[in-house]
């Protein structure tokens, strides 16, 4: 995500470093890659140029304390700026109402109908609510059988009307629905189209007027870039919406919609989507994109990450059975699950501090724990239960029947092996163990 201007920017930084002071032909050098490094990301030529006034204003009104360097501050200086000209905070999405009504707009092809479902499973996980999906895409083939394939797959219910053409009628409809069976919010999805016209805003409009509802939010691809802003302006002019979504977001390399949309239509952007998975949905947080754009890495999500697959009763059981040396594959596996869980593994290396940069040209594979999978699902139960039985032919019958190799085997039975001392050591408090363990490891 945004990895080219994340290299140029730290290339226009660099011209600082070594630097005792900043000065005003210092400053205008590394603020000229900058802007080209924003222009490059298909930001806006207005807004890179009042952004690389206001880093410039800041850096030569300010000192440069001892303990910290010219480059340094011009790192905080722009990141402060950065996340200002996304919105500086994270915007709330409203749920105030009897049912809460959310409307989505967009362009067809910009992912509106699996954002909704997004959504959907979003408020009902992550909120407790009880939401209900509408259909009122009358026009694209097979837009009601996605959304009620995507309503399934997230357990939400889908209200839409056969043979009906008349998406303000079932928009309406389908909030008298929602009061009578108690869902909330009604996640209205409407029609798009490949480009701007009348009649599609014409419709979304009067949908608007009917329904009432508390949140509009367009839905935009983010890879599109300006042609994403310039859209997003259309809308608004007409729609007059709350906030916006960005999708696609996990393939943009750029990032110049993200970077440029809060000030052309001065709404917030509310989500990002990143990957097809129905949980693969974030809560925009200018704060921590600024970090990742700067390459600080967003501990933070990742932590919440780590949080939501996180069961205090099963951690617990699991530390009881680390101290009595009783870690099996069994509970191997379950680790393993969780983590796929978290998400794309290059996006959550990327939020690890100086990762990103570090593994830029690495090909992570988020196949790569399916033979780990495979080899232990090919195990007996007792074999999962009692490692220590795994003698050569039944390694070879494992990798056999795993569809790997010997070496395979081996190698993920050492790990697990290596995996299980340290638990027992971290627990057991044998902190000096543990470090001498570490320090053999690294001699290897």
């Amino acid at each position: 995500m945004f990895e080219s201007i994340s290299e140029k920017l730290d290339r226009a930084f660099k011209i600082l470093k070594g630097q005792g002071t900043i000065t005003e032909i210092n400053v205008a050098e590394t603020l000229k890659e900058v802007r080209k490094a924003l222009l490059d990301a298909d930001v806006n030529y207005k807004i890179a140029k009042t952004f690389t006034e206001q880093v410039k204003e800041k850096a030569l009104g300010q000192n440069v304390l001892t303990s910290v360097s010219p480059s340094q501050l011009m790192v905080k200086i722009t990141h402060d700026e950065l996340a200002g000209l996304m919105g500086g905070q994270m915007s709330e999405l409203n749920l105030k109402g009897s049912p809460t009504i959310i409307l989505i707009a967009g362009l067809q092809g910009s992912g509106k109908t699996t954002f909704s479902a997004k959504l959907a499973n979003y408020v009902k996980s992550k909120k407790g609510k009880n939401p209900l999906l509408v259909a009122c895409d009358v026009y694209r083939p097979a837009a009601v059988d996605q959304l009620k394939v995507l309503g399934e797959q997230v357990g939400v219910k889908v209200f839409h009307e056969e043979g009906s053409k008349d998406p303000v009628s079932i928009a309406k409809k389908s909030i008298a629905h929602a009061r009578e069976m108690g869902y909330n919010p009604v996640i209205i999805d409407t029609a798009g189209r490949l480009a701007i016209d009348e009649e599609m805003m014409d419709e979304i409009a009067n949908i608007k007027k009917t329904v009432n509802p508390q949140e509009t939010l367009f839905v935009v691809d983010s890879m599109t870039g300006q042609d994403a802003v310039n859209t997003a302006k259309a809308f608004n002019e007409r729609l007059d919406y709350e906030g916006v979504v960005l999708t696609k977001l996990d393939g943009d390399t750029r990032g110049g919609a993200a970077l440029s949309i809060k000030s052309i239509v001065n709404k917030p952007i509310k989500f990002v989507g990143l990957g097809e998975k129905m949980d693969a949905i974030d809560v925009f947080y200018p704060e921590r994109m600024a970090d990742r754009i700067l390459g600080m890495g967003d501990i933070v999500t990742l932590v919440e990450k780590a949080q939501e697959q996180f069961d205090a009763e099963e951690a617990q059981k699991l530390q009881r059975k680390i101290q009595k040396n009783q870690f099996n594959f069994n509970d191997f596996l379950s680790q393993v699950q969780q983590i796929k869980k978290m998400g794309n593994m290059k996006d959550l290396v990327s939020m690890i501090p100086g990762m990103g940069k570090a593994m830029k040209d690495v090909e992570m594979d988020d196949n790569a724990f399916k033979s780990i999978e495979a080899i232990i699902q090919s195990m007996t139960p007792l074999e999962r239960e009692s490692p220590e039985i795994l003698t050569g032919t039944r390694r070879k019958r494992i990798a056999t029947g795993s569809g790997t190799n010997i070496t395979e085997v081996n190698n993920l039975i050492k790990q697990f092996d290596e995996t299980r001392k340290m638990m027992k050591m971290m627990t057991g408090g044998n902190k000096a163990k543990l470090m001498q363990a570490m320090r053999n490891k690294g001699k290897r």
